[in-house]
């Protein structure tokens, strides 16, 4: 069976038309058909001259259907594009990092060749990430319905006016503010907007919604993480007047007229990756980052784990003992504060010194 790898490379770049070159001489080396767009074979070919390597044209040899693989060759941008493109297909995408961060590739430019041995093997996972479903509605009625991996961005559509929304969690509203803007991600996409935005990171295995305003003008503005089965909305509050606009990955966006509501929920089409190495996503943050972690000794080598450690229990202070010998001083005399069993009616204590009845 001819095994087909889709190739999407921005060739707007040079090193990303070299690159894609590469990954097809590699592929066509072990029997494997390179697929790419005719655009974008048309630039590879007319920048770089013909490669003699066989390839097929998508839409016109072959469709998504018979690709194996997606091999994106970019940064995340680029990935997000190809997103785009197989989602509705059960399609996995691996990237290959020609940009800055690139959080979402899996491997580096050097390590390019190592990548196309990894997919010639068959030595890939392939894991599902979570996406939005986004609905924009305006009086009642759904003027838009879109999607998102990385994040939905309700932004202000001026910049010289801030917008005023109403948040909203599982159908109860949480507080109104006036801000520049309301990020809600996904853990795919808590390393991107929502961290600039002061958002916190969300491990990929965490099946969690998350909520971070931008700039808010208010006290209780704080990032939220909300379970995946949460509905999160937000309205334009319609008393300044401000417009807004919705971004869904950068790429995808809606104009927003004061009133108009926004609610995001878990979607139920996910978005594959596939991965070639097994690192955890704590090293990737360490990576991608470049966190210091100078003077870690890491974990102990011990085969047999010790038992729990016995610590000494901290015993609450005893009660004070009963005084002992007689008081230095004269002892005051404590006033009787019983009833009278011959008055039936009860004037309250004072009524029993005699110098305050009238």
């Amino acid at each position: 069976m001819t095994r087909r790898i889709l190739i999407l490379a921005h060739t707007g770049r040079e090193e990303s038309m070299l690159a894609a070159l590469e990954a097809c001489v590699e592929l066509h080396a072990n029997n494997m058909v390179p697929v790419m767009y005719a655009e974008e074979l048309a630039d590879l070919t007319g920048y770089l001259g013909v490669s003699g390597v066989k390839m097929e044209i998508l839409d016109q040899d072959v469709t998504l259907s018979d690709i194996e693989l997606v091999m994106v060759l970019g940064g995340d941008g680029t990935i997000l594009r190809a997103a785009e493109i197989v989602r509705d297909f059960d399609v996995p995408l691996l990237g290959v990092n020609l940009g800055h961060v690139g959080f979402l590739a899996e491997s580096e430019r050097e390590d390019l060749i190592q990548t196309v041995s990894a997919v010639v093997e068959r030595k890939y996972t392939v894991e599902e990430r979570m996406c939005l479903d986004v609905l924009v509605k305006v009086a009642g009625k759904v003027v838009a319905h879109t999607w998102a991996l990385n994040e939905v961005a309700i932004e202000k559509g001026n910049r010289e006016r801030m917008i005023e929304v109403v948040t909203e969690v599982d159908g109860r509203p949480l507080t109104s503010y006036g801000c520049d803007g309301v990020v809600m991600a996904t853990p795919t996409g808590s390393t991107a907007y929502a961290f600039s935005a002061g958002g916190p990171v969300v491990w990929p295995g965490v099946e969690a919604l998350l909520m971070v305003p931008i700039s808010a003008h208010a006290l209780f503005a704080k990032p939220l993480v909300v379970s995946p089965s949460s509905k999160m909305a937000v309205e334009v509050l319609t008393r300044t007047g401000a417009n807004g606009v919705i971004w869904c990955d950068g790429r995808r966006t809606v104009d927003l007229l004061p009133g108009a509501r926004i609610e995001v929920t878990r979607s139920g089409k996910p978005v594959k990756l596939a991965r070639t190495q097994q690192s955890p996503f704590s090293e990737r943050l360490v990576r991608k980052f470049e966190l210091p972690v100078q003077g870690w000794r890491g974990p102990t080598t011990d085969v047999v784990e010790p038992p729990t450690t016995q610590l000494p229990i901290i015993k609450p202070a005893k009660p004070r003992s009963a005084v002992e010998g007689h008081p230095a001083g004269p002892v005051p005399q404590v006033p009787d504060l019983r009833v009278p069993p011959q008055q039936g009616d009860y004037l309250g204590t004072t009524s029993f010194y005699p110098e305050e009845r009238k």
